[in-house]
């Protein structure tokens, strides 16, 4: 199967974005069609090889059904974009509306400053219409005003009706309007034309302002990267620069690829990747990652990753693809808005025509204008818009707190967890060897570290770099002498002519030094200076300091935390009671986690299982999981690629923040759903019953699916 992605330049219209992915899933080499209504993205998978065949295809369905959009492919957009600024460079600063702000959705005029000036004309007309005592000058301004507002909706539903599109939403605003133009409602035909295209107009601008900020995470996007080549600096795509060119990086400017400083030190904002606000300290043989802004100074970075593969476009990459994992909620509204449209115009028609025979024909025309409302109020803008719309949000608010969610479907998925599995090594804790405790006997503290370390200076072994790194202090030259490595018992050193030992208790034992051996789970290291015993180091795998806080939220919101580890029984154990984990299994192989999470499935019958862990030994039960959660800043490229979920900021406490982001969305989907079809067949049962009006039955639709909009960019602020 090949996957070819669309861009339908100057979309506005869900319910034909809709039709346009039926048509084309209809086609018989077309395994499947997804628009994202949000993007403006067609994503079609099929079996054609030949492109150009596809591309006609696919062209000639928007053709029919939206002759006023164009059809690109989607890598061409971004080049399209940057050609617009570049011609806007040149212009008296107009806005981008050429760009993004046509109204195609019936065939509206080009730019909503012309939409708003005729509409305020149609508005005046009206006004007089109903302020002049002539019936015949009040009708031709009526009639006025509704040509004036609606002229393009006219032409569009007869161009639709050519096509042979039935169902179209301008077709039955047509209909509705000149039947009760035929009925003698000429100020009520004007004034529904011009409430429809106001809040049309006002739907345009909401979407419009909804991708806009939505997809503000694209800005994380360099232009360019400034390399630095035989001495000289050049500007060039971020998309060029190859793994290990230096690039050069000034205060305020963002980091176009991933990569290690080399010269200069500073402080990063890495909010936009991890959503932590706190700056964070990096000198020379710092790791940093693109799209983090430098705060200060200038720095030099060796790149690491290419564009392709830096943490920039990786995250861009799982936005941009979000929207083809559909949740169910958002598949159903799919499916339920291809059949809910035509039941409703047949309901219009047997509505207009069934009574007439039992009450006769005489009043056909009050059964009629019945009729009219039933086709106005059927249109699901609301449901169709929404609904993606909401899930895009909750997603892009996810995005800008650290935590990359691979589309609705883990949206939904998340809402429904249960239990969380989660894995100890990296992600509750660490996962690097760190001096957790020192034990000092007739000196100080800093004293017993002092010694250690300058033993271990001489050593690169995990355990004494640990011991350094807590010491923290550059050790002068000639502080040590005869610093050695007794093998496999640790190290020894002369300081101030005196003999350090560091290192297994066998060591100071050899050397006649009495050791009180601890049981520990942990690694226990031995200090002796001049021939004394002066206290003890622990080392171990450090529990993050936010693993507690996680468990105990992820317990209020009804999640059973249980960690999984292939560390032994003992250890696990205490992490578990440490970190407040009432269930664990210890010793697993990545098969055990694989059936242990599988075990969990099975048992848990209140919702999901989702599974958290960073290594490559934890790709498996991420990818088997019903949601699979990676570590993104230090976990493995195969974890993540598995995850339905990635935390940039390695942070357990995102696990229960994306819970919330989840619970909030899909509460707010739910609410647009019950609003929007509660507040329809409320309008339809009142219509049909004769209390309602056109003004109601546009209310129903333009109205709803306006305020269902605004209720959706609530989750872009959870």
């Amino acid at each position: 199967m090949t996957k070819t992605v669309y861009w339908l330049k100057g979309l506005d219209c869900p319910n034909c974005a809709q039709k346009i992915a039926v048509r084309v899933n209809d086609l018989e080499i077309v395994e499947s069609a997804d628009m994202d209504f949000i993007r403006k993205k067609l994503i079609v998978k099929h079996s054609q090889p030949d492109k150009e065949n596809i591309d006609s295809k696919v062209k000639a369905i928007v053709g029919k059904l939206e002759p006023d959009v164009e059809v690109l492919d989607y890598e061409e957009k971004q080049h399209h974009e940057h050609a617009h600024e570049h011609d806007h460079c040149h212009c008296d600063g107009h806005e981008h509306e050429h760009a993004h702000g046509h109204s195609h959705e019936h065939g509206k005029s080009e730019s909503h400053a012309f939409d708003i000036a005729r509409f305020i004309l149609a508005g005046v007309l009206f006004g007089l219409s109903k302020l002049l005592p002539f019936e015949l000058p009040c009708t031709i301004l009526a009639l006025c005003s509704y040509v004036i507002a609606g002229y393009d909706v006219v032409f569009s539903a007869l161009r639709n009706l050519l096509h042979g599109e039935a169902f179209d939403e301008t077709l039955l605003m047509f209909i509705a309007t000149v039947g009760a133009v035929a009925l003698g409602y000429f100020d009520e035909a004007a004034a529904v034309m011009l409430f429809f295209q106001v809040g049309e107009l006002l739907q345009d601008i909401a979407v419009e302002k909804s991708r806009r900020s939505i997809t503000k995470l694209m800005e994380l996007k360099p232009e360019s990267a400034r390399i630095i080549k035989d001495g000289k600096e050049t500007e060039i795509p971020p998309e060029q620069v190859k793994r290990g060119d230096i690039i050069l990086v000034k205060a305020g400017e963002r980091l176009p690829l991933d990569g290690c400083i080399v010269e200069g030190s500073t402080q990063l904002d890495t909010s936009a990747i991890t959503g932590e606000f706190l700056p964070v300290e990096a000198g020379v043989g710092t790791n940093v990652m693109s799209g983090c802004t430098n705060l200060e100074g200038v720095i030099k970075v060796r790149v690491t990753e290419t564009f392709k593969d830096s943490a920039v476009s990786r995250i861009m990459e799982l936005v941009e693809n979000a929207s083809e994992k559909k949740a169910a909620t958002e598949k159903f509204i799919t499916r339920f808005a291809r059949v809910y449209t035509p039941a409703v115009v047949a309901c219009a028609v047997l509505l207009t025509l069934v009574p007439c025979f039992f009450l006769g024909f005489s009043q056909f025309s009050k059964w009629l204008y019945r009729g009219l409302l039933f086709l106005v109020i059927s249109c699901p803008c609301a449901l169709v818009i929404s609904i993606p719309l909401g899930f895009f949000a909750g997603i892009g608010d996810a995005s800008k707190q650290g935590i990359l969610v691979k589309g609705a479907k883990a949206i939904e998925a998340i809402s429904k967890c249960s239990v969380l599995a989660v894995d100890k090594t990296g992600t509750l804790t660490k996962g690097c060897f760190s001096v957790i405790g020192i034990e000092p006997d007739g000196i100080s503290e800093q004293e017993v570290l002092e010694f250690a370390a300058f033993a271990e200076s001489g050593s690169n072994h995990p355990i004494a770099l640990s011991i350094l790194k807590r010491y923290g202090k550059v050790i002068p030259n000639g502080t040590v002498s005869d610093i050695s490595e007794v093998s496999g018992f640790g190290m020894s050193c002369i300081y101030n002519s005196k003999k350090i030992l560091c290192g297994k208790s066998e060591l100071l034992e050899q050397n006649g030094i009495a050791v009180q051996n601890k049981e520990s789970i942990y690694t226990t290291v031995y200090v002796a200076y001049d021939g004394k015993y002066c206290g003890c180091i622990t080392l171990g795998d450090e529990i993050r300091e936010q693993s507690v806080n996680a468990v105990k939220k992820l317990s209020e919101l009804g999640i059973e935390t249980v960690m999984l580890t292939g560390d032994k029984e003992q250890t696990a154990g205490i992490v578990a009671e440490k970190i407040g984990i009432k269930r664990f299994f210890a010793s697993l192989l990545p098969q055990n986690k694989v059936e242990k999470v599988e075990q969990l499935m099975n048992n848990s019958s209140k919702g999901l299982v989702a599974f958290a862990g960073d290594g490559i030994n934890d790709a498996p039960v991420i990818a088997r999981a019903d949601i699979g959660i990676a570590m993104g800043g230090l976990g493995s490229d195969i974890a993540i690629e598995a995850a339905d979920v990635v935390l940039m900021n390695d942070d357990p406490t995102s696990i229960p923040k994306s819970v919330k982001i989840a619970l909030k969305t899909m509460k707010i989907v739910k609410q647009n759903i019950v609003f929007a079809l509660g507040v329809k067949f409320a309008v339809m049962i009142l219509g049909a019953l004769g209390f309602a009006g056109m003004w109601m039955a546009v209310f129903a639709d333009v109205g709803v699916a306006l305020l269902a909009i605004l209720n959706a960019l609530r989750c872009s602020r959870i």
